[in-house]
Formats: structure tokens, C-alpha cells, sequence
């Protein structure tokens, strides 16, 4: 009985996650070629697909299977708990919330795009008060007294609480503003300008991505306002952006999605389309895109490289390998958190952290948000937020529903951190083959340590399984500061 029931569980999850795969396809389409006028019927599509996913999540029938499921593997007691994790959580939401809720995500992207494009505050609060209301009442579904924001949280990185999130911010934060002070005492490097063809930074981008690992025969390159990426197996896409003033925004974009992408697309094959053939969880996911797009495409041996392919293609205001280096790592508190330095970034995740566990547990009101914002951003950066675009309406996150998202990136960072430093110490020619534009001995260290076992295992244990020790944030501030004072001869 037990092998049977373990072998209708994995067939019937194998539908469920190719129906999930191709409601997010829906996502994909909708955020990169979707005509803009088909928002509406857009909306329904997911709404009735979310529908028929929640009852197969719900279904009576997986609580029995997975009470007489027998596990012979450990892959396969790995799905079982992934299966049961889902099963338990949808199972407390009602279909009809789980329907408003895919619903309004679908409506609220564009009513943002229109609102963050006409700074207009004012036309999205209504959305985003909508989505707040039904974000808090699917956590009180889920945290059965317990912490509304932890509800959401566990959906990201399963296991994770936010005080200890907040410890670790407050453990963090001094730090790492300390250091960001000491820096901009020092003259500012020389920033790269000029004009950068579309067409130019898109061709370099895509060569960047297969360095990285990416594999075009199973995924594309599009653009999208907010970039992503989306998929898993043999179909994973990911997308950037272009400004023709500023190449590095494209390339690091790209980078970074290629982490995410060539993630999912190195999880071992006999995983796809079951419980585990994903990423462990966000802040894991995170760790894959923030180590591809900092510590290794930031570094100086990939920028020396980098400097050279670019001058090929056009005359640089930047003279040196280095000087170019020191311009890719400028320090400067911008607005934009995906431009973000690598000493500002996580200061901007921690002022999302702080306002959105705010708006969940009701001690701030949707209509005071944009205050509350600029307040904390002079208070962290040092200067006025000139506009909504900038601040508060940056973000696609807030309008998809994805609230407990953002504490994930910082996560990513510290897991990053933890892999570099077991990284270096386990590959000792990786800067020479960076300086050649080759990060393969680094992505093929990270897929047999991390990538192709998918979420085998919980996300500690994952970073444990391929650092050798448990994740903290220590080996990411000695990077940091080491970093930057060679960067500015601290």
C-alpha cells in the first residue's frame, strides 16, 4: 500500500507542478510581450488557474497519500516533506482568498507600472491598501496566533523568523554604515559615461550569461521593466533592462538573473517537475544571483576582463582595468535598490523589512507609507527622495502580493557571503579564469556543492551542505571590508 500511495502522491504533484509552471509562463508573458490591453482578461486566466491549483493542493485525497506514503530514498522524503509543507499551509487558506489573490496580483502590476510612471502615489493606494488587507487576512489564516509577518515569511525561506531577521539587521547595520561612511569621505571614483547601443549591451549581455552558465537552449533573454526570472527545468527564462547611458545597469541585471536562471536549470534532471526540482528557498536563490553578480562580477579579475571586451566594442571615458574596477564598485546612496552599491543594498533591504512588517501587523496605514519612507530613507542615506518612482513605487514586489519577499535579498547576501569564502578556499585559480571571462570553475563548484539538489534539502542544511559550516553574516562583512578599503585606500 505504501509504495503505491507513494508513487500516486509524486504523479499527482508531477500535474500540479507543471500547471504551476504554466501559470508562471502566464507571469512571464504578462510582464515581457503581453499587449497591455489584455490585462483584464490576463487577471480572470490566472484567477481560474490559481483556483484549480489551490483544490489540487487542498485535495482530500494528499492528506491520506501522504499519510501512507513510504519514502525509499532520500530525495523522496525530501518531496514528501515539500509536499506536506505546501499541503498544510494551502490547505488553511480558502480557495476563494487564494483566487482574490491572484486576481488583484494580476490587476495591481499594471495599475503600478502606470503609477510609477506618472509618480502618482495616489493611484495605487487603493490597490496596494487592497492587497494588504488580503495579504494580512491569508496570515492570519496561516499563523494560527502566532506572528503575521512569520505567516508570510515562511513562504520565501521556510524555517526563518523575523526576529532573528532583525537581530541580524541590527547585528549588520552598524557595519556596515560605519564603512559606508568611511568611503564617502574618500573621492569618488570616476563614473563610466558616454552612449552604450541597446543592441551593443544586449549582445555582451548574452555572452555574459552563457559564462555564467546559462543555457540558451532551455531559456531566452527578454526585457521587462522590473527584471526576473522565471521557470525551472527545461524551459527557465530571464530578463533585463537598457539604459543607453549606463551599460553596467544591463550587464549586472543580466548577471544577477543568470544566477537565478542557471540555478534552476543545473537542478538535477531526475528532480524536474517534482516538489524538490526548485530552488531551496528565496534567500538560497538569492545567494546564487548575488554571488554571480557581486563576488564574482564585480571582482577584479572579471573586470579586468570585462573592461577589455568593452573597449573592443567602443572608446571608453575609463583609461585602466582598474579605474574601470573602481567604477563598477563607485559607492554612492542612490535611490534605485536593483543599482544599489554593494555597501548600500542591504540598508535598503532593511527599510523594506521594517515598513512592510509594519504594514502587516496594522502600525502603519497604507496612506502614511509614503512618508514613512522618505523619512527613513534621509534618515539611512543621507538625502531627500525627490519622487514616488524613486522611492516607495520602485518596487514591483508590493503590488504582486510578495510580502515576507524582501528580507530574503539580505538573506542571499550573508549565503553569498558564506559561499565565497568556501568558495576561494576550494578553487584556487578562479581569479585567473575570471580574467579570461570564464566563471566555470566557479559555476560548476556551485553546481555540484548547491544547485543540482534543488531543495533536497532545508535551506540551512543546503548552505551547510556546500559551505562546510553554518551560514552567518561575518564572512560577508570581512568581504565587504576588505573590499572597499582596498577600493579607497581605507
Amino acid at each position: 500500500m505504501s509504495t503505491t500511495a507513494t508513487a500516486e502522491l509524486f504523479a499527482f504533484q508531477r500535474d500540479t507542478e507543471a500547471l504551476s509552471q504554466i501559470s508562471g509562463r502566464l507571469g512571464w508573458d504578462q510582464e515581457t510581450v503581453m499587449p497591455p490591453g489584455a490585462a483584464d482578461q490576463r487577471a480572470e486566466e490566472i484567477s481560474a488557474l490559481e483556483g484549480l491549483l489551490h483544490a489540487r493542493r487542498t485535495d482530500p485525497r494528499l492528506k491520506d497519500l501522504l499519510d501512507a506514503a513510504s519514502p525509499a530514498t532520500e530525495a523522496e522524503a525530501a518531496q514528501i516533506r515539500e509536499i506536506r509543507h505546501s499541503y498544510e499551509r494551502e490547505v488553511k487558506i480558502p480557495e476563494s482568498l487564494a483566487r482574490s489573490l491572484a486576481a488583484l496580483s494580476s490587476r495591481a502590476q499594471g495599475i503600478w507600472v502606470a503609477a510609477r510612471a506618472a509618480d502618482d502615489v495616489k493611484a495605487f493606494l487603493p490597490t496596494l491598501s487592497e492587497m494588504i488587507r488580503l495579504k494580512r487576512e491569508e496570515a492570519a489564516c496561516l499563523a494560527a496566533g502566532g506572528d503575521l509577518y512569520d505567516a508570510l515569511l515562511d513562504d520565501y525561506e521556510p524555517g526563518a523568523k523575523s526576529a532573528d531577521l532583525a537581530a541580524m539587521f541590527d547585528r549588520m547595520r552598524p557595519r556596515l554604515v560605519a564603512l559606508r561612511e568611511r568611503v564617502l569621505d574618500r573621492p569618488a571614483p570616476e563614473a563610466l559615461a558616454g552612449h552604450f547601443p541597446a543592441e551593443m549591451q544586449l549582445r555582451l549581455s548574452r555572452e555574459m550569461a552563457e559564462a555564467f552558465g546559462y543555457d540558451f537552449n532551455r531559456g531566452r533573454l527578454d526585457l521587462a521593466v522590473h527584471p526576473f526570472s522565471s521557470g525551472s527545468g527545461q524551459d527557465v527564462r530571464i530578463t533585463t533592462r537598457v539604459d543607453e547611458r549606463d551599460p553596467l545597469n544591463c550587464f549586472y541585471s543580466t548577471i544577477h538573473e543568470t544566477g537565478h536562471g542557471a540555478y534552476e536549470q543545473q537542478v538535477d534532471a531526475h528532480y524536474t517537475l517534482t516538489a524538490i526540482g526548485k530552488g531551496a528557498s528565496m534567500g538560497v536563490h538569492e545567494s546564487q544571483s548575488r554571488i554571480c553578480e557581486n563576488q564574482l562580477g564585480r571582482s577584479e579579475a572579471w573586470t579586468s576582463w570585462l573592461f577589455a571586451r568593452l573597449s573592443q566594442e567602443m572608446t571608453l571615458n575609463i583609461g585602466t582595468a582598474r579605474d574601470f574596477y573602481r567604477a563598477v564598485n563607485r559607492v554612492s546612496p542612490g535611490f534605485i535598490r536593483t543599482e544599489a552599491d554593494e555597501l548600500h543594498y542591504n540598508l535598503h533591504i532593511m527599510l523594506r523589512f521594517d515598513l512592510e512588517r509594519a504594514l502587516i501587523a496594522g502600525d502603519l496605514a497604507p496612506a502614511d507609507l509614503e512618508a514613512a519612507w522618505n523619512d527613513r530613507f534621509k534618515a539611512d542615506f543621507g538625502v531627500e527622495v525627490p519622487r514616488p518612482s524613486l522611492g516607495m513605487l520602485q518596487d514591483v514586489h508590493w503590488s504582486c502580493g510578495l510580502f515576507g519577499y524582501f528580507p530574503t535579498y539580505s538573506l542571499g547576501n550573508v549565503y553569498a557571503g558564506c559561499l565565497h569564502q568556501a568558495l576561494r578556499q576550494e578553487v584556487p585559480q578562479l581569479d585567473a579564469s575570471l580574467a579570461q571571462g570564464s566563471a566555470a570553475p566557479a559555476t560548476a563548484w556551485l553546481r555540484d556543492g548547491l544547485r543540482r539538489h534543488g531543495a533536497l534539502r532545508t535551506p540551512v542544511e543546503t548552505l551547510r551542505h556546500a559551505c562546510g559550516f553554518a551560514p552567518d553574516e561575518a564572512p560577508l562583512l570581512a568581504y565587504l571590508e576588505a573590499k572597499f578599503s582596498d577600493l579607497y585606500t581605507l
